[in-house]
């Protein structure tokens, strides 16, 4: 066989296998309706992933409602295939009531989850579909001083379940002190709150000094600032995307602009990090809370009643009411075989002591009395027994 040979190729083996299976992602974005959710989506990955969608107007945005829309895309580069799905949340926060409006993202979270566990506990495990939320992109208002007591409320909600990570949108808004301070306050607020982003990992001690830096850049750069274009302009003979201005020109992937290329980098770079957060972390966690439920569920609901189980219907599953009754009916066959014992014992110790023969009196020496002869009957010998 030509070349090396040893277990130093597995990582190629690893790397091969992945490749022909390919990759699969769930990226969503949540906010206000007009801060550019889906145009900084297509400017990230290239694509255009809603092509029919129509944008509601003023008279259609008063009675719509929050909705989730899934759309799913195929992504292939250098041979490596991306199985892309970003779920969008329209109509978040563009009630006047807004109390509990994020309840249905919660719901499809927490659905995500269970399809999941679901399908790993079945008996086809080969081939599951991972659906599972692995990303969040929350999309703060520039116009607010800090955040919303809507943006502390889904964050609180949320962040035990899936990885935060803040997005400061339309940041061409801003002035550089304008967008520092606004950074300052964000991350202040966060922290008041006990809010948990996702952070990005440590660099080891052997990593390149060239990725460190850049880890460290990432890092400073939150909450990420960006400016999202799809649109395609030429400044001084060179074609850049970016949104022009009566004063100028402002270029998306420009460092000096926005830090688009910072989420993007970070998003690329990290996102088997995101994966396996989400695997360990996230979904542990939701896992663990789902067994310990439907473990306790029959202990917590039986009751006993005089020797009998009660049960209240409509509380217990089919199968728990099984298990209640069987239990029960153990406990009643142990309780007989307990008094069954006691008998026989208490029968044992009565035959072993027996009471003294009448007309027999014990000596003066102490031995025991001797047998007297009965009389005979007819020349026969008669025979009595004292019990």
């Amino acid at each position: 066989m030509p070349g090396y040979v040893g277990f130093a190729n597995l990582p190629n083996q690893v790397h091969r296998k992945s490749v022909k299976k390919g990759f699969e992602f769930t990226l969503m974005v949540v906010g206000e309706s007009g801060l550019g959710k889906t145009t900084l989506v297509n400017s990230i990955f290239l694509t255009n992933l809603y092509p029919n969608r129509k944008v509601p107007d003023a008279a259609d945005k008063i009675e719509q409602t929050l909705s989730i829309e899934t759309s799913t895309v195929e992504i292939e580069e250098r041979g490596v295939k991306l199985r892309l799905t970003v779920v969008d949340t329209p109509g978040f926060g563009d009630s006047i009531k807004n109390t509990d409006c994020f309840k249905s993202i919660i719901g499809y979270i927490d659905c995500q989850f269970e399809k999941y566990l679901t399908d790993e506990s079945g008996l086809n495990r080969r081939n599951i579909v991972d659906n599972r939320v692995h990303c969040c992109f929350y999309f703060i208002n520039p116009a607010c001083h800090g955040l919303k007591m809507l943006d502390i409320a889904f964050m609180k909600a949320v962040h035990h379940k899936v990885n935060i990570v803040p997005v400061i949108a339309k940041a061409d808004t801003l002035t550089k002190a304008e967008c520092l301070r606004l950074k300052k306050r964000v991350l202040a607020e966060i922290e008041q709150h006990g809010i948990q982003m996702y952070t990005l990992p440590d660099c080891d001690e052997d990593e390149d000094d060239d990725y460190k830096e850049q880890c460290a850049q990432l890092k400073a750069a939150v909450p990420f600032a960006v400016v999202g274009s799809t649109q395609v302009i030429e400044v001084r003979g060179r074609k850049v995307r970016g949104r022009m201005y009566p004063w100028g020109v402002v270029e998306v992937e420009n460092p000096e602009h926005s830090d688009f290329i910072k989420l993007r980098t970070m998003l690329i770079t990290h996102m088997q990090d995101l994966q396996e957060v989400t695997q360990e972390i996230h979904y542990e966690n939701f896992r663990s809370e789902k067994l310990a439920e439907s473990g306790g569920t029959a202990i917590r609901k039986l009751r006993l009643n005089r020797g009998s189980v009660d049960i209240e219907d409509g509380k217990l599953s089919d199968k728990e009411k099984e298990l209640a009754e069987k239990e029960a009916e153990l406990k009643k066959m142990q309780q007989m075989l307990s008094k069954m014992q006691a008998q026989m014992q208490m029968t044992k110790t009565v035959g072993s002591s027996r009471p003294p023969l009448p007309g027999n009196l014990a000596n003066s020496s102490g031995a025991p009395p001797l047998p007297t002869s009965p009389p005979a009957t007819n020349g026969r010998a008669s025979r009595s027994h004292n019990s």
